[in-house]
């Protein structure tokens, strides 16, 4: 109780802040660029990878009032709470636009968009929440780890992908929460969960999302997968903070309710856009779980430097 209660307090205040201490970093907000120049928040980034990432795919209602806004290899939710909307993940900064069409096909205006919760500090999720925060008026809800690195627009210094390197646009409109903190808006309840791994900031959410008289327990999950850039060892003494957080969120993911699975990139939890079929989330553990065996396997053997 007293963690939700923290929560009602941060999301209530009228200034946005990233804890007491950081209050005076937070940037002025960005102003829409002027028709016909260049959209700094925006500029295209991963351009080998976008045409996979952003395939585009119609929105699509996944159950109740929880529905899909995003593409075939990045995936984008979006909430109705019957007192406001809730966007989940942000894409590539180039992606922004096409959010925000999306949930306007769906009948919705994106000026309804009153948080926007982030899964990790990446540029391919957290690269759009910048230009969409601008755009909607939307705070940005992350953990404070994964908010330092929104903030930061560049990945942390213990990321196992530091060595990838790259920048996206900074966001400035921020909340950070708990693991085990709850959001409140409309008829929904939103639980924040700290999967730490892919990165220490990782946050996975879940709600209950109903229909007549049925309801689904929802998990839009973070990214497990263990990937590194080259050289990077998680059997180092340095990682074994990283491999103790994937242990934690593997207990974590395959112990909540889960009637319906959203993963970060859709084809870490199998085919689709997202996966119903009961064990949803505890197939989606184990998955992570042996990629992290063999690799650390392969590094022991000295197979994999």
């Amino acid at each position: 109780m007293l963690a939700m209660l923290t929560f009602v307090a941060l999301v209530t205040d009228s200034q946005p802040i990233m804890g007491d201490a950081a209050a005076h970093m937070i940037a002025p907000k960005a102003n829409a660029p002027r028709p016909g120049t260049i959209d700094p928040l925006t500029r295209p980034m991963a351009i080998e990878r976008a045409k996979e990432w952003l395939a585009p795919l119609p929105p699509e209602k996944i159950f109740g009032n929880s529905y899909l806004v995003g593409f075939g290899g990045l995936s984008v939710a979006l909430i109705d709470t019957g007192d406001g909307l809730i966007l989940i993940d942000g894409a590539l900064p180039q992606a922004a636009p096409a959010i925000l069409n999306n949930v306007r096909k769906l009948g919705f205006h994106p000026k309804g968009i009153k948080y926007i919760l982030s899964t990790e500090p990446h540029f391919d999720h957290g690269g759009g929440l910048a230009a969409l925060a601008r755009d909607t008026g939307a705070t940005v809800v992350a953990s404070r780890r994964g908010a330092e690195g929104l903030q930061a627009g560049m990945l942390a210094k213990d990321d196992p992908q530091l060595g990838y390197g790259g920048r996206w646009p900074s966001v400035t409109r921020l909340r950070m929460v708990k693991d085990g903190e709850l959001l409140r808006l409309g008829r929904t309840t939103i639980t924040a969960h700290a999967t730490p791994g892919h990165t220490m900031g990782s946050m996975s959410w879940s709600w209950q999302s109903c229909e007549a008289k049925r309801c689904k327990a929802i998990v839009f999950a973070s990214s497990l997968n263990p990937v590194s850039a080259d050289g990077y060892r998680y059997t180092a003494p340095s990682s074994a903070a990283i491999v103790r957080g994937f242990a934690a969120s593997y207990k974590r993911m395959r112990a909540l309710p889960c009637a319906i699975l959203i993963s970060a990139h859709p084809d870490n939890a199998g085919e689709g856009r997202y996966d119903s079929k009961p064990g949803a989330c505890r197939r989606y553990a184990d998955r992570s779980r042996e990629l992290l065996a063999k690799r650390l396997a392969r590094e022991r053997s000295g197979t994999e430097l």
